[in-house]
């Protein structure tokens, strides 16, 4: 891959002006996407995933929303773009597949008409061209009929074929970048399969890919890299195979430990992070996650850095622990007597 990244951002911060004051929802977060890259965001419900990408888009449009930081797609700058330029870098350059293909749709046009139009605003096309194209579009991700359901409406389509109708619309101008905010959500597993395989395939012609889920069976299939986000920051990041076989933040550590294992002795339950998610409005200014972190001491009152602790700089975590035996911790962690019922039973079993 090239050394320069496609995207690049820098120390992003968004804001909300609230009656209680400033409440953070990203704080200073920094990651970049190579040049056919896929990246994997994972985290809880909150931890700033779609607030980010919604900001790197500039689709956080409200008075109260206060957005800092860089930026740099293709070196430019897009914080910073008159809004006529960044209307022809969003959709034609970058697209976002939304969370709710439901909302993202408009109730009142037909589902071709929208790509159609996605296109003329992009290209100069006819109608008849546009329409054309969007035809082929909903045949290639697999609406069958295309011709016909074309003229449909969104409620005439099912939940996974208004995810398609999404991702054609994403594709109808081959973008360089493809943003998914949770695609295969409330979706069934066979339509799950094919939403994914779509992505591949967009990502096969040499488009970057920028993956937003909760799913870490969907990340460790698809993702090159993996960014672990939590209270609005970056709690780790590296390669896939990095992340899943040498995770280093403990936050990482309960992510994976709650997937379900198909092989093995039978779990009564699984194990669960204690606590719940930091609100935006509560986030401390130490570590993020010390209040949930059974591995916690004084130090996580101040705020650890994203860096390299282990001698590789594509491994980068935001932990104060000791970084020569992160995998002894998360040992030590799990015969801790604070540890889930589950785990005690599973290291009955094992």
């Amino acid at each position: 891959m090239p050394d320069e990244p496609l995207l690049d951002v820098r120390d992003l911060r968004v804001r909300f002006r609230t009656r209680q004051g400033l409440v953070t929802a990203v704080d200073g977060l920094s990651f970049a996407v190579a040049p056919g890259e896929v990246l994997g965001v994972v985290g809880e419900s909150g931890s700033g995933k779609s607030v980010s990408m919604l900001a790197v888009l500039r689709l956080l449009t409200n008075p109260n929303v206060v957005v800092s930081g860089e930026v740099l797609f293709r070196g430019r700058n897009l914080l910073t773009l008159p809004d006529k330029e960044m209307r022809a870098v969003r959709g034609r350059e970058i697209a976002m597949v939304f969370q709710d293909p439901m909302t993202a749709l408009t109730p009142v046009y037909t589902v071709g008409w929208q790509i159609a139009e996605q296109i003329r605003a992009h290209e100069p096309v006819s109608r008849k061209e546009a329409k054309a194209r969007a035809v082929r579009l909903l045949s290639d991700v697999g609406i069958p009929d295309a011709a016909s359901r074309v003229n449909a409406y969104p409620h005439e389509f099912s939940g996974g074929m208004r995810q398609r109708a999404v991702i054609a619309m994403a594709l109808s101008c081959k973008p360089s970048l493809l943003i998914a905010d949770e695609p295969t959500t409330a979706l069934d597993v066979t339509v799950q399969a094919q939403i994914l395989d779509l992505v591949r395939d967009l990502n096969e012609s040499g488009s970057a890919v920028v993956l937003i889920t909760h799913d870490m069976g969907v990340v460790s299939q698809i993702a090159d890299r993996v960014l672990v986000m939590y209270g609005g920051r970056a709690a780790e990041q590296g390669p896939r195979r990095a992340v899943f076989h040498g995770p280093r933040h403990p936050y990482t550590w309960g992510l994976l430990d709650s997937v379900p294992r198909v092989g093995g002795a039978r779990l009564r339950r699984l194990p669960t992070i204690a606590g719940t998610p930091v609100s935006p409005g509560a986030i401390p200014e130490g570590c993020a996650f010390a209040p949930r972190c059974r591995m916690r001491h004084d130090r996580c009152e101040e705020r650890p850095a994203l860096a390299a602790g282990n001698g590789d700089s594509t491994h980068l975590d935001a932990c104060w622990l000791p970084p020569d035996d992160r995998a002894g911790l998360r040992r030590a962690a799990k015969h801790d007597p604070g540890w889930s019922e589950a785990t005690h039973d599973k290291e009955a079993t094992s």
